[in-house]
């Protein structure tokens, strides 16, 4: 497939931030060139701001079956009282049809890469060959028997899933220890063992919650982060969900060890965490910062657009300081902090990275007028103004419509597996 992109203004990401306006060529799954082009391609597409696909951090892809179901409840009790007891129910067609339905709200709204952690990882990650989209499959071990399995069958499965999934062009297999507070010692080191055999990425829940904070200390003498560096987690493989009770010596810490943030703002504020994950001082650290959603049970949205725009909002409100976290610094949490992390060739708009891209229609009431495409991207966005989406060079979404996807029949089958859910 070869798509070009015509007299636009791109937003290239690149180490200058440089913003131009040209024409880009994509063949196959790279970027061929940028500048005046004048070539044939299957598919062309005229006057968009374009930028580089979003990277999403933290998803719970299937849970948008759950969106709505238990809302405005602390987050243990809504775990405990509504989450918990439904997942339990949960098949693999209830799995497929969540996570179809996640991959088109993302897409719509400019995501093109997401790290999951759930159950039937290897459900969602056929799912994601199928769609097309990137994904980082996070299969959890966690302390209790899951929907899909028996507890003492998850590490092994879990190697399976790693071999199975290694060396996939758009799927990269991880390791998903739940939490410090869900996950014993030795369910921790086995995790670590998992990560280190197969060179695989680890992504686990941190600091979430005061009272998780506490649980693990009155439980093991130690904080969340210590727990997880005393078992061997805390290392350059590593993404961190939430961070929102975290110390200033635990950000140097974080840092030190070139461990990834995953900042997660909608989703903290909705189950009112309390905490804001230390952006300022995970700056001036230095650390590598990174955005999610968390899922939509509990954002209910799975728009990194509406995900950045609070990033930099929160963040101003908490420290009464308007320039604290400036929407450049936003933008890079969302495309090059997450590539750059994940050794992925994305991120940015250059030649030779990987055509993962989004355009966006700007001829809107609120993108007029165009004083600051930055400033639009963060602050005034609508996941309605994104016209085209490509990844690894294929064409996902063209003038707002799916390409290979039936999307009444997600309504429908979605529809009924929230029936289901419910019935039994």
């Amino acid at each position: 497939m070869s798509i070009l992109i015509k007299d636009s203004i791109i937003v290239t990401q690149n180490v200058s931030n440089e913003i131009i306006r040209g024409d880009i060529y994509i063949e196959d799954n790279k970027i061929v060139e940028i500048g005046k082009i004048n070539i044939e391609a299957d598919f062309v597409i005229r006057n968009r701001i374009v930028i580089p696909g979003l990277i999403n951090m933290h998803t719970h892809l299937p849970m948008t079956l759950l969106r709505g179901y238990g809302d405005d409840l602390p987050l243990e009790e809504w775990l405990t009282t509504r989450i918990w007891p439904i997942e339990a129910k949960l098949k693999a067609e209830h799995i497929a049809i969540g996570t179809k339905l996640a991959f088109m709200e993302m897409v719509r709204s400019g995501t093109t890469c997401c790290n999951d952690m759930y159950f039937f990882e290897d459900v969602i990650a056929n799912e994601a060959k199928k769609f097309g989209i990137r994904c980082y499959a996070g299969f959890s071990l966690i302390d209790f028997d899951t929907p899909e399995m028996k507890r003492e069958c998850l590490p092994s499965e879990c190697e399976n899933f790693i071999k199975k999934w290694k060396n996939d062009e758009l799927v990269e297999p991880v390791v998903a220890p739940h939490s410090t507070y869900a996950c014993s010692p030795e369910t921790l080191q086995k995790a670590k063992e998992i990560a280190e055999k197969y060179n695989c990425f680890i992504h686990i829940h941190c600091s979430e919650t005061r009272y998780e904070v506490y649980d693990v200390l009155n439980k093991y003498g130690k904080r969340p982060l210590q727990q997880i560096k005393d078992n061997g987690l805390l290392t350059e493989k590593t993404m961190l969900a939430h961070c929102g009770w975290i110390t200033k010596e635990e950000v140097k810490e974080i840092a030190l060890a070139n461990a990834c943030v995953i900042h997660n703002p909608v989703s903290n504020m909705k189950l009112a965490t309390g905490g804001y994950t230390p952006l300022p001082e995970l700056m001036e650290a230095n650390a590598i910062i990174t955005l999610g959603t968390d899922g939509a049970a509990s954002n209910n949205k799975l728009d990194m657009f509406e995900t950045m725009k609070f990033t930099a909002l929160i963040h101003k409100h908490h420290r009464w300081d308007a320039s604290i976290v400036k929407a450049q610094e936003v933008l890079d949490m969302a495309t090059v902090n997450p590539a750059g992390f994940l050794e992925l060739n994305a991120g940015c708009i250059e030649e030779g990275k990987l055509a993962d891209i989004v355009c966006i229609d700007y001829k809107a009431p609120n993108l007029t007028p165009l004083h600051n495409v930055i400033s639009h991207l963060v602050y005034a966005m609508d996941a309605h103004n994104v016209s085209d989406v490509i990844i690894n060079g294929k064409l996902i979404l063209h003038e707002r419509k799916f390409l290979n996807i039936d999307e009444e029949k997600v309504y429908e089958e979605a529809e009924k597996a929230k029936e289901d859910l419910l019935s039994e």
